[in-house]
């Protein structure tokens, strides 16, 4: 084993799955914490939690015990993989996380990079950006759950951790690996505990990702992954065949989608333009999360065996969400994704094998649904969502974070020869 990856959800430990599996990493992306006697051959293993909005000692608990189970596999380094956008407010916790996991490692030092420029994120001076605006004035401003209004990544790590935290700046990064780890070492010496790594381009991503590819702990995005992985090209596999474990198996399929953010919306209205359509009523989910799937599952099923898709989805714009969220507060976003639960098992009892999912909670959901307790990773279909086959049953899915993908996503999850 190369590396061990504690992921705060479901979409993410995919999002860095796939990255990994495209260095040539061969990857295993576990529900949960294993039990003591599952054994796995691969070079990376990732454990998906679902701790990214709950309080911070459950969080600690389920990321200590991740730990736990892969140092008793000697496993050399640990990855403590988050959002690439944060999505963790100054009472969050990713910084009790890294302290934990730091004081677990018998360790003093880490570095925080989110960045992931092929998508937009990138770091400069320690602010945190989005598609070039600032995170605190971008669409995560409003997230009902983590509203990100602060874009400094130092105010945000030294709001929530034990420790000062550093910046190792982007002019830094320019002048390769030897300056980089310099100035990571005078930070340590220094007393800081953590070190914001900026990173504008993919090339400051392989920088960095050489200079602590040896860490025993990095926190961060799926970007500065991938950077380390390319630090140990030699050791590792061509990423075909990394992938061919995980390409995805033919059959049914179904699109769900639970994500309000910007571009699912967007996926959203490209996709039901040209494919079958169901629209989730909130109120029926919570009046009746059984019956109302059931419902959608015989609708799903009555649609074209061999077209595109069908697409059911909860998505809708800010605006409207505020007001679901004014009438019925959490419940309405608890009772769609036990509905989602429930209609998930429904068709794959009737032979549905190919799952697309968008949102984190959504896909956590579907996923425990299925009672999946293991993936493994399959070929991109878009930066940082890979195609994972579960390892104990013929189920294929595309786990998406909300923003990830471009406006045609849907559609590249679609079997070949399904024409647009």
């Amino acid at each position: 084993m190369l590396i061990g990856v504690i992921a705060d959800d479901f979409t993410g430990a995919t999002d860095i799955a796939g990255f990994l599996v495209a260095s040539g990493v061969s990857t295993t992306q576990l529900i949960g914490v294993p039990p003591d006697d599952l054994n796995v051959e691969a070079e990376a293993v990732v454990i998906s939690l679902k701790s990214r909005s709950c309080p911070p000692d459950e969080a600690v608990a389920a990321s200590l015990a991740a730990l736990a189970w892969l140092r008793a596999r000697d496993c050399p380094r640990i990855y403590q993989k988050y959002c690439s956008t944060f999505d963790s407010s100054r009472t969050g916790n990713i910084g009790p996380v890294a302290d934990a996991l730091l004081d677990g490692l018998k360790s003093d030092f880490t570095v925080v990079c989110p960045a992931l420029p092929i998508n937009g994120r990138t770091i400069y001076n320690g602010y945190l950006f989005v598609n070039g605006v600032p995170l605190a004035e971008s669409g995560m401003r409003d997230h009902p759950v983590t509203p990100m209004t602060d874009s400094s990544l130092v105010r945000l790590m030294e709001a929530q951790s034990l420790g000062r935290c550093g910046v190792v700046a982007a002019d830094t990064v320019d002048k390769g690996v030897p300056a980089v780890r310099a100035a990571l070492e005078k930070l340590r010496i220094e007393g800081r505990r953590y070190a914001v790594l900026d990173a504008l381009n993919a090339q400051h991503l392989d920088t960095l990702g050489a200079a602590v590819a040896d860490m025993p702990l990095v926190t961060g995005g799926s970007g500065l992954a991938a950077g380390m992985a390319k630090a140990w090209r030699r050791r590792t596999q061509d990423p075909s065949r990394a992938a061919s474990a995980g390409a995805p198996v033919p059959g049914r399929g179904v699109v769900i989608s639970g994500s309000a953010s910007q571009m699912t919306n967007a996926q959203v209205a490209e996709y039901k333009a040209q494919a079958p359509s169901f629209a989730v009523d909130p109120e029926r989910c919570l009046a009746d999360q059984t019956g109302y799937a059931a419902e959608m599952a015989e609708w799903v099923l009555a649609q074209p065996r061999y077209g595109l898709a069908p697409l059911v989805y909860a998505t809708t714009n800010p605006e409207a969400l505020k007001k679901i969220q004014a009438r019925f507060g959490n419940a309405a976003s608890t009772a769609i994704e036990t509905t989602f639960a429930a209609l998930a098992r429904t068709l794959a009892e009737a032979g549905v094998t190919r799952f697309i999912v968008a949102g984190g909670e959504t896909s956590g959901a579907v996923v425990q649904a299925l009672g999946v307790s293991g993936f493994h990773i399959g070929p991109q279909i878009a930066p940082g969502v890979p195609w994972v086959r579960a390892v104990d049953k013929p189920y294929s899915l595309a786990l998406k974070s909300g923003n990830f993908g471009d406006v045609g996503f849907f559609f590249d999850c679609q079997p070949e020869g399904v024409a647009r």
